[in-house]
């Protein structure tokens, strides 16, 4: 019992299954993983079929092999779903590459740059090459210099994961996506409504108030003018 952690549990690909199997016995797995020992292969057979499950043998090269009862159209169809997603993943995150020259025009820079950043947004990582000719390796700062300039031109969406380094005549660099603080943006988002909702209300506050300290102006102003009329109209009176 003690060999049980050595004992294969998945099957290969191209295993032998139930009449397949050509041995006179096998060491026997049960479908839950248990050793059964030592069984006859006709045995172990009959076992499985009780079971509507199939005899898989699962290291061919024990002595005696090592055979599972299992369900193995099961085994095979989850083994290729487990595949397709692994090459889904592989696809979604590629790694791209763009090669810049040391005396590299503006215009070119400028457009490998915006391919760079282009990646990047969305979700690669991007391997940047600087390729040198003749005596320019012996001036590895030019290269240094261009992709500081990429560096900076990338640094919304991008970061370094490998610093520059030199290999042969050529000078590489990795940049991965930039992680984006959504939940951040989002608070600073709802603390942007909040303070217009509070410089609006503080609007209104300041409309309410004007209002309230113009009524008394506007009596006082209107006394003043009844004052006005009522000498105006003493005058003839007087005479």
């Amino acid at each position: 019992m003690g060999r049980s952690s050595s004992i294969a549990s998945a099957p290969d690909p191209d295993a032998r299954i139930n009449d397949q199997i050509r041995v006179r016995e096998v060491r026997l797995v049960g479908p839950d993983g248990n050793q059964l020992g030592i069984k006859p292969i006709q045995e172990a057979l009959t076992m499985s079929r009780a079971l509507d499950m199939d005899l898989v043998e699962v290291a061919p090269m024990a002595r005696p092999p090592v055979a599972k009862i299992m369900d193995y159209g099961k085994f095979k169809f989850d083994q290729a779903q487990r595949t397709k997603e692994s090459k889904r993943k592989a696809s979604a995150t590629q790694i791209k590459e763009m090669k810049y020259r040391p005396k590299i025009g503006v215009g070119d820079f400028e457009t490998k740059t915006r391919q760079v950043s282009k990646f990047l947004s969305e979700g690669h990582k991007v391997k940047v090459t600087i390729m040198f000719r003749g005596r320019e390796i012996f001036h590895p700062e030019l290269g240094q210099d261009i992709l500081e300039r990429v560096i900076e031109g990338v640094k919304d969406v991008g970061r370094v994961e490998t610093f520059p380094k030199l290999d042969g005549r050529n000078m590489l660099m990795v940049l991965v996506p930039e992680k984006r603080p959504v939940v951040k943006a989002a608070a600073d988002h709802d603390s942007g409504r909040s303070s217009s909702s509070n410089g609006s209300d503080g609007l209104a506050t300041t409309s309410r108030s004007s209002a309230s300290g113009a009524a008394p102006g506007n009596s006082k102003a209107s006394d003043a003018l009844s004052g006005s009329s009522a000498v105006i109209e003493e005058t003839p009176a007087a005479q």
